[in-house]
């Protein structure tokens, strides 16, 4: 494998503008407020990207992309390579009010095209105002609540291959499911994404997000750092009511702890290391097998060699 520093200076001899660092605290990066250093971290523009993508290949360097961060659990040992968020330097949002057509590049973030919809007379997007993820990476898992989802919506995407080549799919060519799609699968990263949606009067559009924004604040421990939900829904059960059942109300392993307020999720209480954070749902995982024969699954992503061997 090349030497990561000799990639990251070539990177920034060929990309002198580009976002980019070294030795980059993880903690910064995710809504969980955990994780070691990324070896390089990036945050290029769409056309930045491209360039970024087509100088790593080949190379043997390990290459990730996030988000807004708000789905992952980042390894206290840090993670190896480049880390590529698309976020800030990809956040441009466009609203046809006579189509209903929206269009925003992948780094923005899902409160903000919700809000600017709302106000543009624009529903459909309600169940979004509250997700603290970035368009891309909804639409990679196809993220939803109360009711919605980004299939119900999205027309298609405009992606870059693993060689930063630029492609489209259509909503069909997503597959989106239950916290997931086919991008993983195609090797590909979403930029831009365009949905469709109606027109409704603003005062329901916004009525509608603040009902949810109540049930957010009453039934979600919005007060601590955390992943959102950190288990999906296993068929025919809800995360949150197996771990409750199973007495891990307010389980804790150091500073990571069950939220009393909502099973479902894990919290970091001030102090958590990610090893206290796997460690608790593995605790989690397996105690709920053995009171009910139901495996929980991971929602939240697990990336660092020390998290993951």
């Amino acid at each position: 494998m090349e030497d990561i520093e000799e990639l990251g200076n070539k990177i920034r001899e060929e990309l002198p503008h580009l976002s980019l660092s070294f030795d980059e605290p993880m903690s910064k990066h995710t809504t969980f407020k955990i994780g070691g250093k990324a070896d390089l971290y990036a945050v290029p523009t769409e056309d930045e990207l491209a360039r970024i993508l087509k100088l790593v290949r080949g190379r043997g360097i390990p290459v990730m992309v996030i988000g807004n961060g708000s789905n992952i659990l980042v390894g206290d040992g840090g993670v190896r390579g480049l880390i590529i968020e698309i976020g800030s330097n990809m956040n441009s949002v466009h609203i046809d009010e006579k189509s209903g057509t929206v269009t925003a590049q992948a780094g923005a973030l899902l409160t903000r095209v919700a809000n600017a919809v709302a106000e543009a007379g624009l529903t459909g997007m309600e169940f979004a105002s509250g997700i603290p993820g970035s368009v891309g990476g909804a639409v990679v898992m196809n993220a939803g609540a109360y009711g919605g989802e980004m299939k119900d919506i999205i027309v298609g995407v405009r992606a870059l291959t693993s060689d930063g080549e630029p492609t489209t799919l259509s909503a069909d060519e997503l597959e989106l499911g239950y916290r997931k799609s086919s991008i993983a699968a195609r090797h590909c990263i979403v930029t831009e994404a365009t949905f469709s949606l109606e027109k409704k009067p603003k005062s329901e559009i916004y009525a509608k997000m603040d009902e949810l924004k109540k049930k957010r604040v009453e039934k979600q421990p919005l007060e601590f750092p955390s992943a959102g939900s950190t288990f999906k829904r296993p068929e025919g059960h809800f995360a949150g009511k197996l771990i409750m059942d199973a007495g891990l109300s307010g389980y804790a392993v150091g500073g990571a702890m069950v939220s009393k307020k909502h099973c479902g999720f894990v919290i970091n209480t001030g102090t958590a290391t990610a090893s206290d954070v796997k460690k608790l749902m593995d605790d989690v995982e397996n105690i709920v097998y053995e009171k009910f024969g139901v495996r929980l699954e991971p929602e939240v992503r697990i990336i660092g060699e020390d998290l993951c061997d």
